[in-house]
């Protein structure tokens, strides 16, 4: 993989290096809601010249599967946020290239801009507090599915400011580096008793399995990238929050079923060193799905994007668009059959 130096240009002034540090949706799916031409979006976004987009893209090859990716950071992270600087950011994102080219799946890198972002929106709370925590009746995506993640209106509104109208907005993966995003969850405290944690994420995908008909379609493909801070971290985070976006699952790998964080080494989407994305009912099909992906297109010879058949129920986990390739599991039960 080219060294980023090969992809930054390099000036010929004194160089001051301007490194901009970051770490780490409820209305219909069908709706273009507030988001519509008479809804602009207040970033005065501009490209970053000193990113090569051309020689990113240089290994791209028509006719492959690819999906459209854009970078947004903000100009105005605060001086004290170290977790990302936009050279690990772009980092990121080729270690993603290299981790997903064994599946014959391009990125694209559409765009890197930065501009000046309103700073109530540079720390977000992802989602409201859920009501209904998972139990012992259906398993993680079935109970997603009856109870999606509902976004904040804080969120919908910071991505409304920061992402541009266009066609396809739907079909495109944008990656946004915020300093904090929190996502509030329930888990099992005694007994019969749940409690609300908040995790500060280091990415969230704002996956469709778990938020399903809930995120606005043209703000589906929202990705935030709050944490580069560690060789692990910027080298899988990009790739493990596409993972989440394109592949469509949560935290699982094998024999290993969801849950909300899973440490284990193998996978690309389990919390660890591992990159796997395997085929097959025994790697649960992960292949297969990402090849089934919304978000991806072919070029054909005449030069037009085919995409990929759209979601037909808002993309939880057992959407039509993916036939037999999903897994029918029974729950594990967090609590005491006799409570």
């Amino acid at each position: 993989m080219k060294s980023i130096r090969n992809i930054v240009v390099k000036k010929t002034m004194p160089v001051l290096l301007v490194f901009l540090y970051v770490t780490g949706c409820t209305n219909s799916y069908n709706l273009s809601s507030n988001h519509n031409a008479d809804s602009k979006p207040n970033v005065n976004w501009r490209h970053i010249d000193s990113i090569d987009i051309n020689e990113i893209n240089s290994d791209l090859v028509n006719g492959k599967p690819t999906v459209d990716i854009g970078i947004y950071f903000p100009s105005n992270l605060d001086s004290t946020f170290t977790r990302v600087t936009l050279n690990k950011m772009i980092e990121s994102f080729l270690f993603a290239k290299k981790i997903f080219r064994p599946t014959d799946v391009q990125l694209n890198l559409l765009f890197a801009k930065t501009g000046n972002v309103n700073s109530s929106y540079l720390s977000i709370q992802a989602n409201e507090v859920p009501g209904i925590p998972e139990t012992e009746y259906v398993n993680l995506y079935e109970n997603s599915r009856r109870h999606p993640s509902i976004p904040t209106t804080h969120a919908l509104d910071a991505f409304r400011s920061i992402i541009e109208i266009d066609t396809n907005n739907s079909r495109t993966i944008y990656l946004i580096a915020l300093q904090d995003v929190f996502y509030p969850y329930l888990t099992l405290s005694e007994g019969r008793n749940w409690m609300m944690k908040t995790v500060r994420t280091g990415g969230l995908s704002f996956p469709s399995y778990s938020y399903v008909d809930q995120i606005p379609k043209e703000l589906r493909g929202v990705i935030t990238i709050t944490n580069l801070s560690t060789e692990e971290r910027f080298r899988k985070t990009i790739a493990h929050e596409l993972g989440h976006k394109l592949i469509n699952v949560s935290h699982e790998y094998n024999d290993v079923n969801p849950g909300f964080e899973v440490f284990a080494e193998g996978g690309l989407m389990l919390y660890g060193s591992g990159e796997d994305i395997p085929s097959g009912k025994e790697g649960r099909w992960h292949l297969e799905r990402l090849h089934l992906s919304p978000y991806l297109y072919k070029i054909d010879e005449s030069g037009n994007k085919i995409w990929n058949d759209d979601y037909k129920e808002a993309g939880h986990y057992y959407d039509p668009i993916y036939d037999n390739n999903v897994i029918h599991f029974l729950p594990e039960p967090q609590i005491n059959d006799d409570w």
